[in-house]
């Protein structure tokens, strides 16, 4: 299995970025996908969940509202989209199959929101 995050940078509070996750290695239609943030200090947590089809979206509530996921499955990519970012959203951001298995952590992609 192959994770590979892409579309992290520094970006001013108030700012988006659009992040992707391209999979492969596995029947990715099968799998709920997620994105997980780890901030220096703390441990890593949900962001976002999407069900296979598309159908179901789950959202933490410090993001609800501001970020959306959506998924390809044609392409077996995973995006998010975040809006509003605030200082808070700094982090390390990855995807992994939700609930996530831990062999499957990719390197990554860093967001950092300063002024």
């Amino acid at each position: 299995v192959q994770l590979v995050e892409s579309g992290g940078g520094l970006v001013q509070p108030g700012g988006s970025l659009r992040l992707s996750c391209a999979a492969s290695g596995i029947a990715f239609v099968s799998y709920s996908m997620g994105w997980f943030r780890q901030a220096p200090g703390k441990e890593r947590e949900i962001v976002a969940g999407i069900s296979w089809n598309g159908g179901n979206t789950y959202y933490a509530d410090s993001v609800k509202g501001r970020f959306t996921i959506s998924r390809d499955n044609a392409a077996s990519t995973v995006d998010l989209l975040m809006n509003s970012l605030k200082t808070e959203d700094t982090a390390v951001y990855y995807c992994n199959r939700y609930p996530p298995r831990g062999e499957d952590w990719g390197q990554g992609t860093q967001v950092t929101v300063s002024s």
